[in-house]
């Protein structure tokens, strides 16, 4: 545990020293993310605050991967980099979905050739199936949330510190080790990135903390349940960004649009906006709602079949019912682009 707080620390001080310097460069080579009507901002933001995240994220976790498995800690490390870096090219020069879909599947199998993959229902090829889904799926749903000041730092940094806390209470100190650096990445750059934001992470840091996420989900183990229960246990503590993803994808089918490439103020963050809730308050009640699926997601690892069944079912249910309701009452200007 002493090593996962040491880790922690150090990436909060990389991040807050990091941050500042990619700022900086980030006006020098002009990458700038520039107001628009479908945006929230209304001053020019530096757009390289991801690249603060991945160095302290990276040199913080060198303190614990020398213990680690080294061909999964490679691919890992490897993954995240490619993300990245597409996201940081995206970022200045534009990337096309079909190619960042490409890389994405490509660092997804990095980690399955590695040995980095789910064993839900054990028949290796649907396993991998899943696996690639989960990862491009929660690497773009962390990149979707990235749409207001502190959001998608926020949620990662949430989801985190259940991965954490989890982690340590399975003796995997070693898991825990790597969420803690992306924990004190997010917490680092929060001090930059809260309302109103000083410089945004872009897509080099949402797509980076989206994959990092997505690999600790895999590698979390619950020795003490059972893989029919525990398969939930990822799910919800990153519950929040899948269900925003799975809100904004129905709306823009429902709506005729593609939920890909459409763009628009339909995420929740915007919808709560909508009901009379100020960006700071909206952002703040999605933590509380990311915090609330952390709390059931810890219940679940000690949960029996039943026990589980039942929170993932009322989890389920209460999903559909608030994207209904705010299909219904917060849609104006969902189309505004």
């Amino acid at each position: 545990m002493e090593k996962v707080m040491v880790v922690f620390s150090v990436s909060v001080l990389l991040a807050l020293a990091a941050t500042p310097l990619a700022r900086r460069a980030a006006h020098k080579v002009d990458l700038v993310d520039r107001p628009s009507a479908r945006k929230m901002h209304v001053h020019p933001t530096p757009l390289m605050g991801g690249v603060a995240i991945y160095i302290a994220v990276l040199l913080a976790f060198f303190l614990a991967g020398r213990k680690y498995n080294l061909h999964q800690f490679v691919s890992i490390l490897v993954g995240a980099s490619l993300v990245s870096f597409m996201g940081l090219w995206d970022d200045k020069f534009g990337v096309s979905p079909l190619v960042k879909l490409v890389v994405q599947l490509f660092a997804a199998a990095l980690l399955i050739v590695s040995g980095v993959s789910v064993r839900i229902v054990r028949v290796k090829a649907l396993d991998y199936f899943i696996t690639a889904f989960w990862i491009v799926g929660v690497t773009n749903s962390i990149n979707l949330l990235d749409n207001m000041d502190g959001l998608a730092g926020g949620i990662s940094a949430v989801a985190a510190s259940f991965f954490t806390l989890i982690a340590a209470m399975n003796g995997q100190y070693l898991v825990g080790a790597l969420s803690a650096a992306v924990l004190g990445a997010c917490i680092g750059f929060l001090v930059y990135n809260y309302n109103p934001a000083s410089v945004f992470m872009g897509d080099s840091g949402s797509l980076f903390l989206g994959f990092m996420l997505a690999a600790i989900g895999i590698k979390l183990k619950f020795p003490g349940n059972v893989y029919i229960v525990t398969w939930m246990v990822p799910v919800l503590v990153l519950g929040l960004p899948i269900f925003d993803t799975s809100l904004v994808f129905f709306s823009r089918i429902r709506r005729g649009k593609n939920p890909l490439t459409t763009p628009g103020k339909d995420h929740c963050s915007h919808r709560l906006v909508k009901l009379g809730y100020t960006p700071r308050e909206a952002v703040l009640t999605c933590y509380l709602a990311a915090g609330a699926f952390g709390v059931l997601a810890i219940f679940v690892t000690q949960a029996t079949v039943i026990e589980g069944y039942v929170v993932g079912g009322a989890v389920l249910a209460a999903a559909l019912y608030a994207i209904w309701w705010l299909e219904k009452h917060a849609r104006t200007g969902l189309n505004e682009s």
